[in-house]
């Protein structure tokens, strides 16, 4: 959630940021008057109860007659203090509610639009130019079966659409992935972490998943638990309700963990394939830091993604995301998107977001700085989201013959094969 301070101070940059978002202005002003409501009932509510404590003082030195009416006065009293109590209460409850429903103040130079709306700031690798090297290039689904690696049809056999095996080879290439990509992290200065799949709701909440997000998030009513659709949740919440030191941050952590989604709107897209799937394994990087160093960290898990990508030997361009494809969280969202070539477009591979003090407010994740405590700065970034990084390499490193080239990062971690051999039929 934002600063109420800010709020009141600058309610324009709040309008403005809704108005990129492609949200509800009027929520700004349904909250500045639920706040003003809030504070003036909690005023109320002390000045009604320090009048009480005074009568309180007075009845016991109170004449017989004047003791009469003092206690008519005192029972008015208790009534109108219970009344204030209840106003301010539903003030207070209002106001947090409507605070939960605004986003995060857009940074000013977001570009402002919906999905293609997008501005390029870099591209990174050559696209092949297969027709140039006398073959049509297969889509990851058929190379992936030509390599006994991924079977949809059994995976929707025993769980339905969206499901997968990665089998044999497959298999191998997912773990080669996670090692590598823990491998870089730690080598970075992250500290790996396996973390819970299912987490409370005030730990979804907290995080902002369950707002424009819910309609893709598994829940389990019976235990009132959340599938993650991403480890930044429990990364996110792993210092909820705590103050931690200054000299202690910066606080990176590697989270691995299988992530599920919905996918809801997503009907008759990307229905072919490992693409989108409502199950998968992802590694993501999580920073806690002084909310005057986000942005310069946002830069830093961006220029490891792109570190990443470049070790896979990928073509990928970085984009701006535009205001209205943000995430509630997100004040500024960088997504690297590698070329696919049997779609002819690039796609999202990984993304990075900053979410300055939005979620640690909301978790109640603080600093201390000598005797100052205020709320820190959160960032996340997709280090590797593995079944679109499986689909990118089948495509873009595939030969003539069915078989595909083996990145070097990856080779310590599959026994050092160079290629991935077709499978004997």
């Amino acid at each position: 959630m934002i600063d109420l301070r800010l709020l009141r101070e600058d309610p324009d940059r709040a309008r403005a940021s809704q108005r990129a978002r492609g949200e509800d202005v009027a929520l700004v002003d349904s909250l500045l008057s639920a706040d003003e409501r809030r504070r003036s009932s909690g005023v109320r509510f002390d000045e009604l109860r320090a009048e009480q404590r005074s009568l309180g003082k007075l009845i016991p030195k109170a004449s017989a007659d004047e003791k009469a009416e003092l206690l008519k006065k005192a029972s008015q009293l208790a009534a109108d203090v219970k009344a204030a109590d209840a106003e301010r209460d539903a003030a207070v409850t209002e106001t947090q509610d409507l605070l939960q429903r605004l986003g995060n103040l857009v940074h000013p130079d977001v570009p402002v639009g919906g999905e293609e709306d997008f501005v390029t700031l870099e591209t990174h690798g050559t696209i092949r130019d297969f027709g140039a090297e006398g073959f049509e290039p297969k889509d990851h689904l058929e190379l992936g079966q030509i390599l006994g690696a991924i079977d949809v049809e059994r995976g929707a056999k025993v769980s339905g659409s969206r499901f997968y095996f990665l089998t044999g080879v497959g298999a191998l290439l997912e773990l080669a992935l996670v090692n590598a990509a823990i491998a870089q992290a730690t080598a970075a200065g992250f500290t790996p972490m396996l973390t819970p799949a299912l987490v409370r709701p005030q730990s979804m909440a907290g995080t902002g998943f369950l707002g424009q997000a819910a309609q893709d998030v598994y829940h389990l009513d019976k235990d009132d638990l959340y599938l993650v659709g991403t480890s930044e949740v429990p990364l996110a919440a792993y210092h909820m309700d705590e103050i931690i030191d200054a000299d202690k941050l910066p606080l990176r952590y590697a989270g691995f963990s299988p992530c599920f989604r919905r996918e809801a709107g997503s009907h008759g897209k990307d229905t072919k394939g490992i693409f989108r799937v409502h199950q998968f394994d992802k590694v993501e990087m999580f920073s806690y830091v002084l909310p005057e160093d986000s942005q310069a960290e946002h830069q830093r898990l961006l220029a490891w993604e792109k570190q990443w990508l470049s070790a896979l030997e990928l073509p990928f361009r970085v984009i701006d995301v535009a205001s209205g494809d943000l995430g509630s969280s997100a004040a500024r969202k960088f997504d690297c998107e590698a070329w696919i070539p049997t779609q002819g477009k690039y796609r999202e591979l990984t993304s990075t977001s900053d979410c300055t003090e939005f979620q640690s407010r909301r978790l109640s994740i603080r600093v201390r700085e000598g005797k100052q405590v205020r709320p820190l700065a959160t960032l996340n970034g997709t280090l590797c989201a593995v079944p679109r990084t499986i689909v990118a390499i089948l495509e873009n490193h595939q030969q003539a013959d069915g078989s595909v080239y083996v990145p070097e990062v990856l080779r310590p971690y599959l026994g050092g094969r160079e290629v991935l051999e077709p499978v004997a039929r």
